[in-house]
C-alpha cells in the first residue's frame, strides 16, 4: 500500500466516491425489483419485501454520530465498500439456490445498511477534504457521478443481464453474472480508495462531536415544535404517495406479459427505458426544476411542479389500457413520466431545505429526509397486493387518485423567501 497523503487532487477521488455512493443504492432500490420479477416472484412479494430496503435511509440519522466518534471517515468509506462488495457477491451466489429470496433479501438489507452508512461518511469526508471553493466547484461533479452510477445500474447492468438472458436462456445465471460484476466494481473501488483517498488531518475520531442522548432528544423536540410542522410532515409523507406506489410496480408492469396486462418488454428494453431515456429525462427535469425555482421562487413554482410530478402518472393508465404500443412510443411515455418526476422532486427537496430551524439546520434536514424515506416505504407495502387484487389499469387509476391529498395540502403551506418571489 502506498503511504497516505493528507491532500490529493479532488479529481482523483470525488468522482469515484460518489459513483460508489450511487451504485449500491441503485442495486437494492431498483435492480432488486427487476431481479425478483425476472426470477418469478409475485408483485405482492416484490413490493412488500423490497420496500423494507428503504429502512436504513429512514433511520440512518440514529447512528450518524458514531461515524464521528469512532475511526476516520476514510476508513468508514473503504471498509463499507469492502463489506458491500462481499454482500453483493453473496446475493449473486444465492440466485442459483432454491432459497434465493430470503438469502438475497438478507444480503440486500446488509448492503442497504452499509450503503446508508457509506453515504454519511462520504458526505462528511467531502466537507473535510475540500476547502469551501472546491466544495462549491465539485458539487455538480459529485451529482453527475452519482447519476452516472444510476445510469450504469439501471441501464448498463440491466441491458447486460438482458443480453446474457437472451443468449443463454438462463435468468438466474444472467443476474448472477451482473451482481458479480457489481461486486467486483465495489471491490476495485475499495482497493482504489484504500490507495488513493487522502488522509486529511481533520479526519480523526472526535468524541466531542457525539450527540448526547439529551441533546438528540432536544434536536427532535425542536423539529416537532417548529411552526406548521404537523402540516409539513403530512406534506412530506403524502406528496409522493402516488409516485411511491408507481415506483415499485413500473418495472414489473413493463416486464409482465400482455396476457396479464403488462407491456411485455424484454429485460434489455427495460434497461433502455429507465436506464437511458428515463434517466436522461429525469436529469433534465431536475435541472429545469432547479432553474425555475431559482428564477421564480418555490412559492410560485410548487403548484405547477406538483402537477408536473403527478399528471404524467396518467401515461401508465394509458399504457395499461393499450398494451400493444410500439416500443419506441413506450420509451417516450416513460421519458415523459420521468421528466415530470425530476421537476416535481426538485420542488420537494427545496421545500425540505426550508423546513428547518435556525439552530439545527443539518440535523433537521436529516430528519426530514428520514420522513421522506418513510413516505416512500409506506405506499410500497400495499402497492403490490393492491395491484394483484385490482389489476394494472385500476391500480394505476388508484395511483393517480393517491396523488391528490398531497396536492391539496399545498395551499396551506408556508414558504420562506427562496429565490425570486416577485
Amino acid at each position: 500500500m502506498t503511504a497516505k497523503v493528507e491532500r490529493r487532487n479532488p479529481w482523483f477521488y470525488v468522482p469515484t466516491t460518489y459513483f460508489a455512493e450511487g451504485l449500491p443504492y441503485m442495486i437494492v432500490n431498483s435492480l432488486a425489483v427487476i431481479i425478483y420479477k425476472k426470477m418469478g416472484v409475485s408483485n405482492t412479494m416484490i413490493a412488500f419485501w423490497t420496500t423494507w430496503l428503504y429502512l436504513p435511509w429512514v433511520i440512518k440519522m440514529l447512528w450518524g454520530p458514531l461515524i464521528d466518534m469512532y475511526s476516520t471517515k476514510r476508513d468508514w468509506i473503504t471498509w463499507t465498500q469492502a463489506l458491500m462488495a462481499g454482500a453483493v457477491l453473496l446475493s449473486a451466489l444465492s440466485l442459483k439456490t432454491p432459497h434465493f429470496l430470503p438469502v438475497s433479501m438478507a444480503c440486500f438489507m446488509l448492503v442497504a445498511f452499509l450503503s446508508a452508512t457509506h453515504d454519511i461518511a462520504v458526505d462528511g469526508f467531502y466537507m473535510l477534504s475540500l476547502d469551501e471553493k472546491n466544495q462549491a466547484f465539485f458539487v455538480g461533479i459529485r451529482a453527475f457521478c452519482y447519476r452516472l452510477a444510476m445510469l450504469f445500474s439501471s441501464g448498463v447492468l440491466v441491458m447486460l443481464a438482458g443480453s446474457v438472458e437472451k443468449t443463454t436462456g438462463n435468468i438466474p445465471h444472467s443476474w448472477n453474472l451482473v451482481l458479480t460484476l457489481a461486486a467486483a466494481i465495489l471491490g476495485l473501488l475499495f482497493v482504489y480508495h484504500k490507495l488513493f483517498l487522502p488522509a486529511p488531518a481533520a479526519d480523526k475520531p472526535d468524541e466531542s462531536k457525539a450527540i448526547k442522548l439529551a441533546e438528540f432528544g432536544e434536536i427532535i423536540a425542536a423539529y416537532f415544535k417548529m411552526e406548521g410542522i404537523a402540516l409539513g410532515v403530512a406534506f412530506i409523507l403524502t406528496y409522493r404517495f402516488g409516485e411511491a406506489m408507481l415506483l415499485k410496480l413500473a418495472a414489473p408492469f413493463l416486464l409482465d406479459k400482455a396476457e396479464v396486462g403488462g407491456m411485455a418488454l424484454s429485460t434489455s428494453q427495460v434497461g433502455v427505458a429507465y436506464g437511458t431515456i428515463g434517466l436522461a429525462s429525469l436529469i433534465v427535469g431536475g435541472l429545469l426544476g432547479g432553474w425555475l425555482i431559482s428564477k421564480y421562487g418555490l412559492k410560485k413554482c410548487i403548484w405547477p411542479m406538483a402537477l408536473a410530478l403527478n399528471a404524467p402518472d396518467l401515461v401508465y393508465v394509458y399504457m395499461s389500457f393499450n398494451t400493444g404500443l410500439p416500443t419506441t412510443f413506450i420509451y417516450t411515455l416513460v421519458g415523459v413520466e420521468q421528466f415530470g418526476y425530476g421537476i416535481g422532486t426538485t420542488a420537494f427537496m427545496f421545500y425540505m431545505i426550508q423546513l428547518t430551524g435556525e439552530k439545527y439546520k443539518t440535523a433537521h434536514f436529516a430528519i426530514s429526509t428520514g420522513i421522506m424515506a418513510l413516505g416512500m416505504m409506506l405506499p410500497g407495502f400495499i402497492s403490490g397486493k393492491l395491484q394483484d387484487l385490482a389489476g394494472y389499469p385500476k391500480f394505476f387509476i388508484i395511483v393517480c387518485i393517491a396523488t391528490i391529498p398531497g396536492m391539496l395540502l399545498i395551499p396551506l403551506l408556508k414558504f420562506k423567501n427562496m429565490g425570486k418571489t416577485a
